[in-house]
């Protein structure tokens, strides 16, 4: 199946997509890993991207419409993926469309602004190997420390609450008209992602084998 996961930031999309991932035996395209690891070995596109995200805004859509349709023609993607972060505008899910992808099922997972904002407020990241952690729901057991490698654990720069506020409200102007765009192809499944991950993942499963 080729997937799109749909949500705010922190709506849990990373997680509903690991486990699709781990059922389904299809790779997890997340467009915001690519730009991270730009980010970090510092390239020119990095440092563009770095500059935009570190101000709660969208990187151009001629970049990632390239990387996407760069990562999508790679072997392990033939026989289905799931797209985490991308489309995020109109323009990205048209120029998807335009590009002869098939895309089987939209999943849009919804969470209201107050409880990304306090999921986002708590996540930690271990500025060693990457590795995500919450303070409420998923604490690290060595405490301000990674558990896997030891490194230390930081708030990113879009973690930050005003940072939250302003990705919260360009994803409302941006990304969620891409809820009516699938609607109206029918290949949209609303997934309610304000309970518990279990509960979401159940969701999830349903909709995959067509019982929503």
């Amino acid at each position: 199946m080729n997937l799109i996961l749909l949500g705010a930031p922190g709506a849990g999309k990373g997680t509903q997509g690991e486990i699709i991932r781990e059922r389904l035996d299809i790779p997890s395209v997340s467009t915001g890993v690519i730009l991270r690891e730009a980010i970090k070995a510092g390239t020119p596109l990095g440092q563009q991207a770095k500059a935009i995200i570190d101000q709660g805004g969208l990187v151009p859509d001629e970049v990632v419409n390239g990387i996407v349709k760069e990562r999508l023609a790679q072997e392990d993607c033939q026989n289905g993926f799931i797209l985490d972060g991308f489309p995020r505008t109109l323009p990205q899910a048209q120029a998807l469309d335009q590009m002869g992808v098939r895309i089987d099922k939209v999943l849009y997972i919804q969470v209201p602004d107050a409880i990304i904002e306090e999921r986002l407020g708590n996540r930690r990241v271990c500025e060693g190997c990457g590795a995500t952690y919450h303070l409420i729901n998923q604490p690290s057991s060595a405490g301000d420390l990674c558990e896997k490698c030891g490194g230390k654990l930081i708030i990113r720069k879009d973690d930050k609450p005003e940072t939250i506020r302003e990705r919260l409200a360009t994803y409302h102007q941006m990304t969620e008209p891409l809820a009516d765009y699938y609607r109206a192809q029918g290949k949209l499944s609303e997934i309610d992602g304000s309970t518990t991950i279990e509960a979401a993942t159940e969701a999830t499963l349903r909709a995959l084998e067509g019982q929503e």
